[in-house]
């Protein structure tokens, strides 16, 4: 049975709905919330969720971006002005400055980017802020360890995460009692898909970076991603720069971050691309996923977000 305006409108707004009572038990339950926040479409819409918790009150925490310092600038951009006009505190988790600091150590060679560098550059961040809990925008759809995250990921004191010992949740009953040193990692958006991402960003009329829609934009294909040609990335030998008119279905470091070929200008138009897409956002647009089978849950094991 096809479904209709309603009834996707009606979907939604369970969504939201489940969401928001995540984000209002997790505050309530916790000293120290952050919200992670990237300028991405995930993180929007988890902005927008934890604002209508609260409304018209602001929302009681603070946004941390970690930056690689290797960003789409339309992104940046995005992310200082819809901060700005909201009047949201925003700290930038710098992987730069714990390169200049001494904290972590800049890979080089082919392949090398700054993705695993991100891990010690959060879990400083947290440590300073003394933050308990950091609300994150993943979703189960989008790889496969995510999928093993419960909604409320526990981490120890070191920030590690252990699949085995994640608490069960029956019923929708969240359990954040935490020790001293303990951090949870928060995922309203869990139970969302990509469609239902792109859905509310309709619904909710949200604002995004352009780079989310077709552009023309020069590229060069490496392993069977293109990547956007940069003053951080640049084709090797061998490797043919074109103009093409792409999109990119999730922004993050633009040195391992792929574009796809595109011709959706608007909402409607991407998604009826995504409708059609048979792999995820993740498995077909971000490099850093691809070095081994279990490259996320590595990362996420040490820390990762």
């Amino acid at each position: 049975m096809a479904m209709t305006s309603s009834t996707v409108v009606d979907e939604l707004r369970v969504l939201e709905a489940e969401a928001v009572h995540i984000i209002r038990e997790v505050v309530a339950e916790l000293e120290r919330p952050v919200l992670l926040f990237s300028g991405g479409k995930d993180s929007i819409v988890l902005l927008r969720l934890a604002e209508k918790a609260f409304a018209p009150a602001p929302a009681p925490m603070p946004m941390m971006h970690v930056d690689t310092g290797h960003n789409f600038p339309e992104v940046i951009e995005f992310r200082d002005r819809r901060l700005g006009q909201a009047g949201h505190r925003l700290i930038v988790a710098s992987v730069q400055e714990a390169i200049d600091s001494g904290r972590v150590r800049e890979e080089g060679g082919p392949g090398s980017s700054r993705n695993r560098l991100q891990t010690r550059t959060l879990l400083d961040a947290l440590a300073a802020g003394g933050f308990d809990a950091a609300f994150g925008g993943a979703r189960r759809d989008e790889e496969r360890a995510r999928a093993k995250e419960r909604v409320l990921s526990f981490r120890d004191e070191f920030g590690q995460w252990d699949p085995r010992a994640q608490r069960p949740e029956p019923w929708s009953l969240y359990n954040g009692r935490i020790r001293r040193g303990e951090q949870v990692r928060v995922f309203p958006l869990s139970n969302w898909t990509e469609l239902d991402v792109w859905r509310y960003i309709e619904l909710e009329q949200l604002e995004l970076p352009s780079i989310y829609f077709a552009h023309s934009r020069k590229v060069f294909e490496r392993d069977g991603i293109l990547l956007a040609e940069s003053e951080f990335v640049r084709p090797r030998a061998g490797e043919v720069l074109e103009e093409a008119m792409v999109r990119y279905r999730t922004v993050g470091d633009l040195t391992i971050t792929g574009a796809v070929r595109s011709t959706a200008t608007d909402i409607t138009g991407v998604m009826a691309e995504i409708s059609r897409a048979t792999t995820s956002e993740r498995g077909e647009t971000r490099a850093d996923d691809r070095t081994s089978a279990s490259a996320m849950e590595d990362r996420k094991r040490e820390g990762y977000f």
